[in-house]
Formats: C-alpha cells, sequence, structure tokens
C-alpha cells in the first residue's frame, strides 16, 4: 500500500510554469506506475501523464504534450509534473494516482490517489 501527498499547486499567469510535487511513503514506491490526473470544474477526472515504475517509460494527453514532463525519483519517493507555457484551460485540480500490474497509457488500475493540489490559471 503507499499513501500519496500532493504539493506544489498554486496560481499563475498564463505562459508561466509550475512544478508539482507526489511524495509516496509506504513500501516498493519503486513498484508501481504513477500517473497524473486533473479535474476541472463540473467535469470528469482526466489522465494527463503517466510514467512506468522504472521511468523509462512516459505517456501524455495530447492537449499538454510538449508543455508537461513528467518524472519520478525512486530514491526520494516522488513523482513530478513540470509544467510549462499554462494556460487558463490548465487549471484544474490535480491528483497522483500509482497503480500496479502492467504500464500503459490509460486510467485504468489506480488504486491509490492523493488529494489533490489546485493550480489555477487566471485568463
Amino acid at each position: 500500500q503507499v499513501q500519496l501527498v500532493e504539493s506544489g499547486g498554486g496560481v499563475v499567469q498564463a505562459a508561466g510554469s509550475l512544478r508539482l510535487s507526489c511524495a509516496a511513503s509506504g513500501r516498493s514506491f519503486g513498484a508501481y506506475h504513477m500517473g497524473w490526473f486533473r479535474q476541472q470544474p463540473g467535469k470528469e477526472r482526466d489522465i494527463v501523464a503517466t510514467i512506468s515504475d522504472s521511468g523509462g517509460r512516459t505517456g501524455y494527453a495530447d492537449s499538454v504534450k510538449g508543455r508537461f514532463t513528467i518524472s519520478r525519483d525512486n530514491a526520494k519517493n516522488t513523482v513530478y509534473l513540470q509544467m510549462n507555457s499554462l494556460k487558463p484551460e490548465d487549471t484544474a485540480v490535480y491528483y497522483c494516482a500509482a497503480r500496479l500490474g502492467y504500464y500503459s497509457f490509460d486510467s485504468r488500475g489506480y488504486a491509490y490517489w492523493g488529494q489533490g493540489t489546485q493550480v489555477t490559471v487566471p485568463s
């Protein structure tokens, strides 16, 4: 089992940057594939980016490709989401999540979730 705590959210102007962190506690962080998701007001939660347990494979939603980068440091039990060129439509609550099993870029199978961190990009 793993517990996840996100941090780094806030208010940033359009075209600015922000880095989210997700600290994991518990056992065997390096065994989990990790994902970042976001939920905009009145909408369902969407996948943003994923990274495999070793960090060797990553995937991104089309809406963030070229702007966001997911990475992880297994020695620090932390996964990151570097967000550049932010747009007002990136405003959302961002969640990190963990899953075991096979790696793929999809939203299925994530058993562990953080509490979320708000990112606001004023228009």
